[in-house]
């Protein structure tokens, strides 16, 4: 056995069977981080690209979806120091959603609505429960978000909205569905950006900066690539869905629409960021809330962030595909693992994954956090990668 109870023949194992996935061009690198009882294994294999160097351990990874915990510690930052309130309309601050009507049907015309029956809540962005969210179906309303320009309710990168633009846009639509009646990926995390910007009186990556990387030493996160960091950028591939095979989404260097600030940051998924990095923010969320003998978030907070929000009916008309929430709730920008399925997560474990190939989780029951950084973009849940990369991290347990 070795060090923080991991297996060095297990972990051999591990390394085994993902270094076979890079063998067989399923992607061209990645980089792994378990964390255990103070103890760390890393693993940097294959290149940052098909036709690139080699992989490190500081590689900078577009990390997608991982970008919606930083935004509800921002939140909750906020809420803490009372310039936001957790359970109030959000009207005051974003009068653009103010008096909402909601659709009749997810298929209706956009002019067929009916009032709502209260107002959007700062809970609600963060529980995505606010009426809006990620569509696939060809109906009126998808057709109006296209419109817009709005991309799926994201802001499209580069952008050529402001903060402000983006959500005056957003606010000529109508709801999906009530507030707090169905969760709905996506859209809570992109205004709760502009919410942070207008509470804090900053931009958002400057408050990002100022409240949460510097403290945790983040100094490779943020909404782009410095100059004097863009060599260390992974070239970005997008699988198809139905052969996996991979495609060219945004190069790395000068040439990648990383390598200069945003107009509009999307606090949905817009920030790069190290296996380093994101470490450190997962060592304050598991040491509820400190980090280096300081204090980022109050333990409350921080249990109020990782606890189940969903109710049974909630659940039982959402959904991120069939029978997702048989086994996990949503609390405040991460997932929670309420029931033991199988062998790769225990009730209590939190954390999301990446579209772009990013995966995250905390384990308090295990004392433990992995990390799994790749450059393969695609739905995570469906990828070889992801699967035998948590089946390896639970396995190598060996206590």
């Amino acid at each position: 056995m070795s060090s923080g109870g991991l297996s060095k023949t297990r972990l051999d194992r591990m390394h085994d069977v993902l270094a076979g996935h890079v063998d067989r061009g399923l992607l061209p690198g990645l980089v792994t981080l378990i964390s255990r009882r103070g103890e760390q294994h890393v693993d940097v294999i294959g290149s940052t690209g098909f036709e690139a160097g080699p992989m490190r351990r500081d590689t900078i990874f577009r990390i997608a979806s991982l970008t919606k915990p930083i935004t509800a510690v921002a939140t909750l930052i906020l809420i803490e120091e009372c310039r936001l309130r957790l359970d109030e309309p959000v009207d005051r601050l974003l009068p653009e959603l103010a008096d909402r009507q909601v659709l009749i049907s997810l298929d209706a015309p956009v002019t067929d609505t009916v009032p709502a029956k209260r107002p959007i809540t700062v809970r609600d962005l963060l529980t995505f429960r606010a009426g809006w969210g990620l569509i696939f179906d060809d109906v009126p309303i998808r057709q109006a978000i296209d419109e817009l320009e709005l991309a799926s309710f994201g802001p499209p990168r580069p952008s050529q909205f402001t903060a402000d633009e983006w959500l005056r846009r957003l606010g000529t639509l109508p709801l999906m569905h009530q507030p707090g009646e169905k969760w709905m990926y996506n859209t809570g995390s992109y205004v709760l950006g502009v919410l942070i910007e207008r509470a804090s009186g900053q931009p958002l990556e400057s408050f990002l900066r100022e409240r949460v990387f510097e403290p945790l030493g983040m100094r490779d996160t943020g909404f782009h690539v410095p100059a004097d960091r863009i060599d260390r950028l992974a070239t970005a591939y997008l699988a198809d869905h139905e052969t996996g095979e991979l495609s060219l989404d945004d190069p790395a260097g000068p040439d990648s629409a990383w390598s200069r600030p945003p107009t509009l940051p999307d606090a949905g998924g817009g920030l790069v960021s190290t296996i380093d990095d994101y470490l450190a923010f997962g060592q304050m969320m598991a040491n509820e809330g400190r980090y280096n003998g300081e204090r980022l978030l109050s333990r409350l907070s921080v249990e109020a962030m990782t606890t189940d929000q969903l109710t049974p009916a909630q659940k039982a008309v959402s959904g991120f595909f069939p029978g997702y929430f048989d086994a996990r709730g949503w609390g405040f920008g991460v997932s929670v693992t309420t029931k033991q399925v199988d062998g790769t997560a225990v009730p209590g474990q939190f954390g999301w994954d990446g579209g772009a190939g990013t995966s995250w989780y905390v384990d308090p029951r295990e004392d433990m956090q992995a990390i799994l950084f790749t450059q393969r973009a695609g739905f995570p849940l469906l990828s070889p990668v992801y699967r035998d990369f948590w089946t390896s991290v639970y396995q190598s347990i060996d206590d």
